[in-house]
């Protein structure tokens, strides 16, 4: 399964975050990944990152779909992808109401048409395809002039099964968020999976983010994460993922212990179907320091 590791930006000098980069290609990760929260945009931290580490293949986790039109955006990923010269994950989402509503004013009403409509944009402006696109959620019209840049991977942000749908028919998978082991073998790769084959697309991607510690104290990881993300759990697609496998928060899905149960931890994931780890390391630094090297061999 490849490995790729989600940098942390924020609230964090963008020369920290350079180093982070060369640390993972140091290491021998397969890809870099940055999330979209409010601090550093991703995609273009990503374009300078792809100079630090030069070859590692790229991704955004997630970039939500309201605030950047498909054109936008889609010009954004090919020059990335043109710039770097490797591999682009371009990963959306919708978000959730709060952000969407509250922060930046979009209506987020009926969200699936939303990303449907978003998807079937996007997917031709990445293939250099002129789109003419006139739905309920969303006008599209034109082209990208990009010669020589690769289409980038599209993933999904998607947990529900509509938006899983959703991604299995217009998109190259899906990258998720405190979805454990029951939740990607009972619920989320199945939808997927048939979705695409009923879309004659290929297997889908299924790129699952886990917070991961190797430690001996597994309670202090989990407990920072359930007092730092715990309002997770009132967001209705996730209370769903954590209701599905058997925890009462987001502290509840972190991978912590020592070597042998975090490599059986991850040895679950990939039997469920995930094809790639995006690992995201928690608990102190020198745990951290741990959970790279572990997951890095």
């Amino acid at each position: 399964m490849r490995t790729g590791i989600l940098l942390d930006e924020i609230g964090v000098p963008f020369g920290e975050v350079v180093s982070q980069a060369r640390e993972a290609a140091r290491l021998g990760y397969d890809a870099i990944w940055l999330a979209q929260r409010g601090g550093w945009d991703a995609l273009t931290a990503l374009t300078a990152l792809s100079t630090a580490a030069p070859g590692i293949a790229l991704g955004t986790s997630v970039i939500p779909t309201y605030p950047r039109h498909p054109i936008s955006l889609a010009a954004q990923a090919l020059t990335l992808q043109a710039a770097s010269g490797a591999p682009v994950s371009l990963g959306v989402g919708l978000s959730h109401r709060p952000i969407i509503e509250d922060q930046y004013g979009f209506s987020f009403d009926r969200p699936i048409r939303h990303l449907r409509e978003y998807l079937q944009a996007l997917n031709p402006l990445l293939h250099h395809e002129k789109v003419d696109v006139h739905g309920e959620t969303l006008t599209a019209v034109g082209t990208i002039e990009a010669p020589g840049a690769e289409p980038p991977s599209v993933v999904v942000g998607a947990l529900s099964p509509l938006s899983l749908k959703v991604s299995g028919t217009y998109s190259d998978g899906v990258v998720t968020t405190w979805a454990g082991a029951r939740s990607l073998a009972e619920h989320i790769v199945p939808i997927l999976a048939k979705a695409a084959s009923d879309a004659g697309r290929a297997a889908p991607r299924v790129v699952t983010g886990q917070l991961v510690c190797v430690t001996g104290e597994p309670d202090g990881p989990r407990n920072w994460v359930a007092e730092n993300y715990g309002m997770a759990a009132n967001i209705p697609a996730y209370r769903a993922i954590f209701d599905r496998d058997g925890v009462d928060g987001p502290g509840g899905t972190v991978l912590a212990g020592d070597e042998e149960f975090v490599r059986a931890r991850i040895r679950e994931l990939e039997d469920t179907g995930a094809t790639e780890l995006l690992l995201m390391p928690v608990g102190t630094a020198e745990e951290q320091n741990r959970t790279r090297e572990l997951l890095a061999a």
